[in-house]
């Protein structure tokens, strides 16, 4: 008996010994580790031979060859097996491309490279096809493969590499990444493409699939450098919004969520434009009166994008997408406004002028009534702008007179607003260096004495003792700081 327990022992100790052993190979555990997205699909090649391992949301079919690693072979063409031998061919084929190639240099692999490319050419073309039929195994596998290629650790940013301090760059100036093996990315997105628009493929059996894992997953590609996989990643993802309609509230909260982490953790701006794209199509589709979870989202994660130091990269899009929510209800018009006055710029003069250029637009679309209630600061701002030492800011509000729609609303409101800008054009005329300001602060000086002249005398007796240039047709009065008039309180 005694000799029965220690017989046991040893093959207890032996076996724990072999897993401890298994464990400490660096041959069966290949960990990555990166500070940007971990993927739960990794993949490494070294000398030459491809190497996968792959998780996915599906099931993998009870067959011999999906159980092992794939190789990458050349197979029949899909076209010349029957149809009944062709879901499993087409099934092998995915799987073969589940593999990765290296392409860290061009002589290594070239006849693998060459074959994975002409199979997911294949693929793409049978999904194209109207004989692709794709049943839900073959689906399983195929968005099994999708999963192992474009899921994966992204390269740290430029300034990770560097050591350099992120605010110290620019990243308009920046040359963007370019992922080496983009010949098959680019194929794989457009199988996944191809699968998301099929009209074949029944939304009730995608969602399997195509679930809130695989979106959000697609959501962290984003943060990819390579401006083609983020053009790609934005029509996917749009595709996905359209067809799945059970999955457009978590697309939109992940969408908000995304926002939130660049506000208040990365300031990483990458795809953040995109995102915004993908947004403003989703807005214009809003039924009115608006939700209040989108009046909510509106304050609390679309305008705090305009506080951000690289609001430039991305404000074409933010600009549309603030504009869009005030088209589809003006009510909202108030909040946008003193939102922007929130987040105006104090010393950055560019965006300054990208923040008056929004603000016409949003203005342009802007009832008289909302207009009312933000009126004082709005001008008060307008009037800060028009004497900037910076000629552009100052030119840019001065172009706000151009608009119809603004001058129109500007006299429904002259009583109000004329106090307020009155001085500020003076100062101009009195001394801006800049003669176009000077100018243009002339002819909207003269619309202000076109548009109401008793309420224009009144203003200008009221200025404080300063250098006044009075311009009317067609004489001219100049005064000077020694000129004595009465100022009628």
């Amino acid at each position: 008996m005694f000799n029965k327990i220690i017989k046991l022992g040893q093959k207890k100790f032996n076996k724990s010994d072999q897993h401890h052993q298994d464990n400490n190979n660096p041959s069966t555990n290949n960990v990555v580790r990166s500070s940007r997205t971990a993927p739960t699909t990794a993949s490494s090649v070294s000398n030459g031979e491809s190497q996968t391992t792959a998780s996915s949301p599906s099931q993998t079919p009870n067959h011999p060859m999906f159980t092992t690693t794939p190789t990458l072979e050349v197979l029949p063409l899909l076209k010349d097996v029957s149809s009944s031998d062709r879901p499993l061919l087409f099934m092998k084929k995915a799987h073969m491309c589940s593999c990765h190639c290296d392409f860290s240099d061009t002589l290594i692999m070239p006849r693998e490279k060459e074959i994975k490319r002409q199979t997911l050419l294949e693929l793409v073309d049978f999904l194209h096809s109207s004989s692709g039929k794709v049943n839900e195994t073959m689906q399983s596998e195929l968005i099994r493969m999708v999963s192992a290629n474009i899921f994966r650790c992204l390269p740290p940013a430029h300034h990770e590499n560097t050591g350099a301090p992120p605010e110290g760059n620019d990243p308009e100036e920046e040359e963007p990444y370019l992922e080496p093996w983009w010949p098959h990315l680019q194929l794989v997105y457009e199988l996944l493409l191809r699968y998301v628009v099929s009209s074949e493929i029944e939304p009730k059996t995608a969602k399997k699939f195509i679930n809130h894992t695989f979106v959000s997953r697609l959501l962290d590609l984003f943060d990819s450098e390579d401006p083609r996989e983020r053009e790609y990643l934005k029509t996917v993802l749009h595709r996905i919004y359209g067809k799945f309609i059970f999955h457009r509230p978590f697309i939109r909260c992940s969408i908000y969520n995304v926002f939130y982490k660049f506000l208040y953790e990365t300031e990483r701006c990458i795809g953040v434009g995109e995102l915004l794209e993908i947004l403003g199509s989703v807005i214009n589709g809003f039924t009115v009166p608006m939700r209040e979870e989108h009046r909510l989202y509106l304050v609390k994660a679309i305008l705090p994008l305009h506080k951000s130091k690289s609001i430039s990269i991305y404000h074409q899009q933010l600009s549309y997408c603030v504009t869009q929510f005030v088209e589809k209800d003006y009510k909202l018009a108030d909040s946008v406004i003193r939102g922007l006055l929130k987040f105006w710029p104090l010393t950055n003069c560019q965006k300054e002028v990208l923040f008056l250029g929004e603000l016409e637009e949003v203005l342009d679309a802007t009832e008289p009534s909302e207009f009312q209630q933000c009126v004082v600061p709005l001008f008060t701002q307008i009037g800060k702008c028009l004497n900037s030492a910076h000629f552009q800011v100052a030119e840019r509000a001065l172009f706000l007179w151009n608009n119809e729609h603004i001058v129109g609303l500007i006299a429904q409101n002259k009583d109000v607003i004329f106090p307020i800008i009155f001085e500020a054009l003076e100062r101009n005329m009195k001394g801006h260096w800049n003669q176009a300001v000077h100018g243009l602060s002339e002819n909207v000086r003269r619309m202000f004495l076109e548009m109401d002249t008793d309420l224009f005398e009144e203003n200008y007796k009221c200025l404080p003792m300063m250098t006044i240039c009075f311009l009317t047709t067609p004489d001219s009065y100049f005064f000077n700081e020694d000129t004595d008039f009465d100022l009628d309180l």
